[in-house]
């Protein structure tokens, strides 16, 4: 049974597809399906969703929503970001319930990740 207030899909800019689609590709493994040159889409990554191609960028700091990843490794992903050209705009950080970090897609965009696996010298620190 479908329920129609869900959140069903998610759309972000770029202002790059092509960096968008090979730093997603890289870094987190998602594949793309293309609808013209100015439109791509993302399946079966807990929310389906796409970019477009525009000229302006989602950041939080001007009041768009953050979307957050989840990462059983968080060491691990956030190398995955920075190889795949990914820049990091918040570095690990504790936060109650977990760490995470933030960074901006070649397209522009900025996303986190989170994990709930702590690390146990945070986890000491904050106690």
């Amino acid at each position: 049974m479908t329920h129609p207030a869900n959140i069903n899909y998610v759309e972000f800019h770029s202002v790059d597809l092509s960096a968008t689609k090979a730093f997603f590709g890289a870094a987190f493994g998602w594949a793309f399906t293309d609808f013209g040159d100015d439109y791509t889409s993302f399946y079966g990554q807990g929310l389906d969703g796409g970019f477009f191609k525009s000229d302006t960028v989602l950041r939080a700091a001007d009041g768009a929503p953050l979307i957050v990843l989840f990462s059983d490794d968080l060491e691990a992903t956030q190398s995955a970001v920075e190889q795949a050209g990914g820049a990091i705009t918040r570095a690990i950080f504790p936060f109650p319930g977990g760490r995470r970090f933030h960074f901006t897609e070649p397209g522009g965009n900025e996303f986190a990740v989170w994990s709930d696996i702590g690390d146990p010298a945070l986890d000491e620190a904050m106690s």
